[in-house]
C-alpha cells in the first residue's frame, strides 16, 4: 500500500510539472506588451525577457563588461548602465553587429529564463508565459508548449514605434525589417493575435484564447 504522505509528494510533482509555458513573440510594437499585462490580469505570470536581459547586463557584471569591450565606452550611459538607444542604433544598422551582441546576452538571459521557470515549477504556479522579442530567434522557443504570436500591420506598427519612442521614420523601419518576416513566425505559431483592434475588443480575444488554451 503506498504511503499516504508519499502519495501527497507524488501529486505535489505531478502538479508543478504541469506548469503550462507560453511563449510570446512578434515583431516590435506589435502589442506583445498589452497581450502580456492581460495575460497577467487573468493570473498568468510573466517573465519578460527584455527584463531579464537589463539584470543580465547590469554595470559590473561580466556581460556588462563584455558588451562594453564589444562595442566601445561610448554605449554607456552617464549613470554606467548601457544606453540602449546608443547601443540600439549600432546594432540595427548593422547585422554583425547585432550577431555579436546577440552571443553575448542570448546564452545568459536563456539560463536566467530557465531558472525563474524552476522557481515557479517549485511554486506551484499554473501557467507562465515568457515575453520575448526573440524567443524564435534566440531558440527560446525549447522553452515553451506553445508560441503565441501577435501582429499588426506594418504601417500600425510604423505608427505606433514613433510615437512612443520618438525614432525617424528612417530608424523606425529599419527596426521593423531588421526582425524575422511576420510569415516566418507564423508558420512556428501556435496562436495568432491581430492587434489591431480595439482595445476592448483586444481585450476580449485575450480572454477566450486564456479560456479556450488553459482552462482545458
Amino acid at each position: 500500500m503506498t504511503d499516504v504522505n508519499e502519495t501527497s509528494r507524488l501529486m505535489l510533482y505531478v502538479n508543478r510539472l504541469a506548469m503550462k509555458i507560453i511563449g510570446l513573440t512578434g515583431g516590435i510594437a506589435s502589442g506583445k506588451s498589452t497581450v502580456a499585462r492581460l495575460l497577467a490580469e487573468l493570473g498568468a505570470t510573466v517573465i519578460n525577457a527584455d527584463e531579464v536581459g537589463h539584470e543580465v547586463f547590469k554595470p559590473e557584471t561580466e556581460a556588462w563588461r563584455e558588451v562594453i569591450a564589444a562595442f566601445g565606452a561610448e554605449v554607456k550611459a552617464e549613470d554606467g548602465t548601457i544606453d540602449r538607444k546608443k547601443l540600439g542604433k549600432i546594432i540595427f544598422s548593422d547585422p554583425q553587429a547585432r550577431e555579436r551582441l546577440n552571443r553575448i546576452m542570448h546564452p545568459r538571459i536563456l539560463q536566467a529564463i530557465r531558472e525563474k521557470l524552476e522557481a515557479y515549477r517549485q511554486r506551484g504556479e499554473k501557467v507562465v508565459v515568457i515575453e520575448a522579442p526573440l524567443l524564435l530567434e534566440a531558440g527560446w522557443s525549447i522553452l515553451v508548449d506553445e508560441v503565441w504570436v501577435t501582429s499588426a500591420s506594418e504601417e500600425t506598427i510604423l505608427r505606433r514605434l514613433i510615437s512612443r519612442s520618438g525614432l525617424s521614420e528612417l530608424d523606425a523601419l529599419a527596426r521593423i525589417r531588421a526582425q524575422m518576416p511576420l510569415e516566418e513566425r507564423f508558420k512556428r505559431a501556435h496562436v495568432i493575435i491581430d492587434t489591431e483592434c480595439s482595445f476592448s475588443e483586444l481585450k476580449e480575444k485575450v480572454k477566450q484564447l486564456w479560456q479556450k488554451h488553459t482552462e482545458e
